[in-house]
């Protein structure tokens, strides 16, 4: 957990960098393709995303050394051509999980927050799941583990396989030439994330094209047909913990609604969007059906509502970033309560986002409890040790950010000039 916090206080900075680049630069040139709400969003799932994964927050069924340790033909000591084959292993492992994702009800869940963004851009890349709880991905490395790669080269690997996916998800590389048919590039991408009918369900693979050209999931961007991104049933609202669990929800209210008894088993596994038929006609979900012409989600905000979220992502990511690098210093059960607390601060500020009246209490019982925790333990977290000011800093940031939300939450908002036109 320690060097994987680690890792990420270097990584977080660099992808808000290059997320902040590519709004400038499509700023520039007349293009501009990150909207400020559905960055903060994408911004704060990554968050949770990466919180989940350091507090350790899933379980294996079967952990990639166990496969090592029974079915390792070989025992190669570890090379550059070993690095090469984990590599090689996990792209393999990741086109079949990704494919797994978009093919059956259960597996949606663990993915939808990924696609749930109506644009496209490095932002949506750090859209990342909290849901998955269980995880089958060793599986899926039977071939590394039969070659015998070594757990720490798998443990080395991944990481750099993870971060390797952030560049493509832009709109402003066009084609590669050569590339195209070798790694997977925007626009190989661009169509994985579009809901064209020309473009659904393409293109699962996350480093190497080949494994698409392989089994038959590969589809070229079109010149006359342009992406239109999102999912069919659009999430409606900027809170990454209600998208990561919403498929969920409707699966679980669908197999209680069912007056099918053999529908409410097999609705986990049918393929992805399957509903029963009698629920499907009691119980109608909204649905895209001309992508060309339905209206992108919005929330009305004001400049100084924008300059507010841009303060509380700044102030998210410099504590995110004291949990990430001191989780020794703050303890094992403390780090879980510190994590609570991360889930908590992006719950109450995208709930703010969505303009829910409800915001303000959301926001003043978070921050009550906050100042109550440092006056009753006398800091946060042992930062007081590090920095003694910062009790009294937090203190005042707590309470000026309930003032500001409630104040806020008083007064009609007038809204900016964001487009709200069918596409």
């Amino acid at each position: 957990m320690e060097t994987y916090g680690k890792i990420l206080i270097i990584a977080m900075p660099l992808f808000l960098l290059l997320v902040l680049f590519e709004k400038w630069y499509g700023w520039r040139k007349g293009f501009d393709t990150v909207r400020t709400l559905d960055m903060v969003s994408s911004l704060s799932s990554g968050v949770t995303n990466s919180t989940k994964d350091v507090l350790g927050l899933s379980i294996a069924i079967i952990t990639y050394g166990w496969l090592l340790q029974h079915l390792a033909v070989f025992h190669l000591q570890a090379n550059w051509l070993l690095y090469v084959i984990a590599f090689i292993a996990l792209d393999f492992a990741g086109y079949w999980t990704h494919r797994l994702a978009h093919t059956i009800n259960f597996f949606w869940n663990n993915h939808i927050v990924h696609h749930s963004s109506e644009e496209y851009n490095l932002a949506c890349a750090l859209r990342q799941s909290i849901s998955v709880f269980v995880r089958i991905y060793a599986v899926l490395l039977i071939p590394a583990a039969i070659l015998g790669v070594p757990e720490k080269v798998i443990a080395i690997v991944a990481p750099l396989h993870l971060f390797a996916q952030f560049w493509y998800h832009t709109r402003h590389i066009k084609n590669m030439g050569i590339l195209e048919y070798i790694i997977v590039t925007p626009a190989h991408h661009r169509v994985h994330h579009a809901i064209n009918k020309e473009y659904l369900d393409k293109n699962f693979a996350q480093i190497f094209i080949f494994w698409d050209r392989l089994f038959g999931s590969f589809q070229e961007e079109l010149a006359d047909v342009p992406a239109v991104y999102g999912v069919t049933r659009p999430v409606r609202t900027w809170n990454p913990i209600k998208i990561n669990f919403m498929h969920m929800w409707l699966l679980i209210k669908d197999a209680w609604h069912t007056q099918n008894w053999k529908d409410k088993f097999r609705i986990w596994f049918m393929p992805l969007g399957w509903r029963p038929a009698d629920v499907v006609q009691k119980y109608p979900v909204y649905k895209i059906e001309d992508v060309y012409h339905f209206e992108k989600y919005d929330t009305p905000a004001t400049k100084s509502m924008l300059t507010y979220l841009w303060i509380q992502l700044f102030c998210l990511l410099l504590l995110v970033s004291y949990l990430f690098g001191n989780i020794a210093t703050i303890g094992h059960s403390n780090i879980f309560i510190y994590g609570a607390f991360v889930f908590c601060q992006v719950y109450a500020l995208t709930e703010f986002m969505d303009r829910n009246p409800y915001a303000w209490l959301i926001e003043t019982i978070k921050n009550a409890i906050c100042v109550a925790g440092i006056l009753l333990y006398g800091g946060w977290f042992g930062l007081q040790h590090v920095w003694g000011a910062s009790s009294y800093i937090l203190m005042g940031y707590f309470m000026i950010s309930t003032a500001t939300v409630a104040s806020f939450s008083s007064q009609p908002t007038r809204p900016l000039n964001h487009s709200r036109k069918p596409l």
